[in-house]
């Protein structure tokens, strides 16, 4: 077994994504106690969150910190965070359970698949589509989080008409990453 060196672990790039994983649970305990309050700071954490995900990989392409275990880390610091803030708010009715258990059975199997084809050498890399659900997605959380009305407006509704948008994104976005693993896989 290969060990990771320490300064392929403890680099900038690498910190920002685990410092990303901290919020996580910080999140998830500000949205158990609904309130108004609760809601916009869990809000702004989220959005720093999701934001440090892009200085994560700016930092790690700039200066060449790039790991094996930065790119197992960084998405899961991506799944961990936007799946535990859906699952706190399925009980607060911000969200609906059959839309989070898509996008969690989406993300489980694109993981798998990218998975058993790194393991054949194949590539798959991310497409426009992955990125436009990513950036629906993390959007509606952000309102969703906030939920209630800000200036006479229905942050929740607005959340949920841009997570359905995401959640045609992550079909169509799943279904491109299926397509590309079949044509890859029997060439």
């Amino acid at each position: 077994m290969k060990k990771i060196k320490r300064r392929e672990f403890w680099n900038s790039a690498n910190t920002i994504t685990v410092l990303r994983i901290v919020l996580v649970p910080v999140v998830m305990v500000l949205l158990a106690f609904e309130s108004p309050g609760t809601s916009i700071v869990a809000c702004i954490l989220f959005i720093i969150a999701a934001v440090s995900d892009f200085f994560d990989g700016y930092l790690a392409r700039k200066y060449h910190l790039e790991s094996i275990f930065g790119a197992f880390l960084d998405p899961l610091a991506d799944k961990l965070l936007v799946t535990g803030a859906m699952i706190m708010m399925i009980p607060l009715g911000r969200i609906p359970a059959w839309m989070v258990a898509i996008f969690v059975l989406r993300d489980l199997t694109i993981t798998s698949l990218r998975a058993i084809a790194a393991s054949e050498g194949m590539i798959i890399s991310a497409s426009d589509w992955g990125k436009y659900k990513t950036t629906f997605e993390n959007t509606a959380m952000c309102f969703l989080i906030l939920h209630y009305p800000q200036f006479s407006v229905s942050m929740h509704q607005v959340g949920l008409m841009l997570m359905y948008v995401g959640l045609l994104l992550a079909i169509g976005s799943g279904l491109n990453y299926l397509w590309q693993f079949f044509v890859n896989a029997f060439e």
